[in-house]
């Protein structure tokens, strides 16, 4: 089994490519061991010293370190990968993608609501996973657009630029009641 990486615009994230569907539908974003409980995988990859973070997209994998160096545990995460997808076990526990959770939005809103989450899938999604991370709509108040930043775009030094220069830009071009976009 061969896995590719590539380098994310977030130096403290790598992305892992193991030429196989990791979750058929959403994401996981995983931010502890805890949290890493629902995901065998991610499990192992949380006993990794220096993990501090791991991602799900449908065909990547986003690993996120803290103080360590790359050249010291990438070959660890390779081990980890490989070993999870070459055992045949299942990437999630339970049900696979994330919930939807609660969205902020009044009624009222529903058409521009709408409108931003096909925005979202069909031209902010695909680009940022390709960078290894996933950008969700979370809410919609008095012209403030809100979305959840998960995988290598959570805490990317390049997240705000993208934020107001990308997806806020082309928000107001084709809305515009959007004022403005935050990351919550």
């Amino acid at each position: 089994m061969f896995i590719q990486t590539e380098a994310t615009p977030n130096p403290a994230t790598l992305k892992f490519l193991p030429g196989k569907v990791v979750l058929d539908d959403g994401t996981m974003d995983f931010r502890s061991a805890r949290e890493a409980e629902a995901s065998p995988l991610a499990e192992k990859l949380f006993t990794i010293d220096g993990v501090e973070g791991v991602f799900f997209g449908f065909d990547f994998v986003s690993v996120t370190k803290g103080e360590a160096d790359w050249q010291h545990i990438k070959p660890a995460i390779l081990g980890a990968i490989m070993d999870h997808f070459m055992s045949g076990a299942p990437v999630m526990k339970k049900a696979e993608g994330e919930a939807v959770g609660d969205e902020d939005f009044d009624e009222a809103d529903a058409d521009t609501v709408a409108t931003i989450k096909e925005l979202l899938e069909t031209r902010v999604r695909p680009a940022v996973a390709q960078d290894g991370g996933d950008i969700t709509f979370h809410g919609f108040r008095d012209g403030v657009v809100f979305l959840r930043m998960r995988g290598a775009c959570a805490g990317c030094p390049s997240s705000t630029a993208t934020l107001k220069h990308g997806i806020e830009n082309l928000l107001r071009h084709f809305l515009p009641d959007v004022q403005e976009v935050r990351s919550v």
